[in-house]
């Protein structure tokens, strides 16, 4: 395992251009992994052979598997969500009306008004469901879905309530992802249990974003429905999949630990937060010699 270069002060030096990144996805995600897609391209690209299918156990915003069906980095690509809200979204997308989901969004006449209207009212079908979702993620402050979050009061440029609104560009990355969509699986369920499932196949890959509520931190609860996790659990089933896996997390000295206990790889790689604040971000994963190149 290595770990020279794990506090290389020129980390820094070679953080990502979020803007260079195409987005693809419909979220605005607290913890997305926009800043990581390059690297998720050189992971890929390093391997022997392209992987007949990447599964995604902690789906969320979902860029990285978005990214990786559209460029074809591998076979297919599987998302899984526990979380209801951001399932009924995945659900519709991939295997539902996507298209009547984008007209509606775009169709939206968005006040404080009508947000809290829709936000009040009972989610009798997944659609319905699914524009909730999307609507509180795109309104609240930092796109916050777990219960207790407000909505955006002063915004970008003073904007209000419409500064992360975009309508046409929803509609159209949603159908974006309807042009993809055969390369694309959702499933709603546990993330550990079906990388259990498929630990035996020596032809998927795995890409692991787990919620950060290791080591105390709290940030996984504040953004997230669900982000109760065993992580010694997580890492214990990392280590018995066949395939390759790259894992992100939160660098703290009890992940950092984990990660030896099985033999694990570490790279320490340089991100930018939402307030575009310089921070570092751990990969965890078999050999991470291509991170290092």
């Amino acid at each position: 395992m290595y770990q020279a270069s794990l506090f290389d002060d020129t980390l820094h030096d070679n953080i990502v251009n979020v803007a260079s990144v195409p987005q693809r996805s419909p979220f605005r995600y607290p913890g997305g992994k926009t800043w990581l897609i390059p690297r998720i391209r050189r992971w890929l690209n390093s391997l022997p052979a392209q992987p007949a299918e990447m599964i995604e156990p902690f789906t969320g915003g979902a860029i990285v598997s978005l990214t990786v069906a559209a460029e074809k980095l591998t076979d297919h690509t599987t998302m899984v969500e526990l979380d209801d809200d951001v399932a009924a979204v995945w659900e519709t997308i991939i295997n539902g009306d996507a298209v009547r989901f984008a007209e509606r969004i775009a169709a939206f006449n968005l006040t404080h008004q009508s947000a809290k209207a829709v936000l009040a009212e009972r989610t009798d079908t997944i659609i319905d469901r699914a524009f909730g979702t999307i609507l509180k993620n795109r309104v609240n402050r930092g796109g916050i879905l777990a219960p207790g979050a407000g909505l955006v009061k002063e915004g970008e440029n003073g904007k209000g309530i419409q500064s992360r609104w975009y309508p046409a560009t929803l509609k159209r990355r949603i159908l974006d992802i309807v042009e993809i969509r055969d390369r694309l699986s959702f499933i709603q369920g546990d993330g550990l249990e079906i990388m259990r499932k498929h630990a035996h196949r020596s032809d998927a890959v795995y890409f692991i974003d787990p919620p950060y509520t290791a080591a105390g931190k709290r940030a996984g609860g504040r953004l997230y429905t669900h982000s109760e996790l065993d992580h010694q659990e997580l890492f214990r089933v990392a280590d018995t999949i066949k395939g390759d896996f790259l894992m992100t997390y939160d660098h703290s000295e009890e992940v950092c630990e984990m990660a030896r206990r099985h033999g694990f790889d570490m790279q320490l790689v340089a991100m930018k937060n939402t307030h575009h604040a310089k921070m570092t971000e751990l990969l965890i994963g078999r050999n991470l010699d291509w991170a290092r190149s």
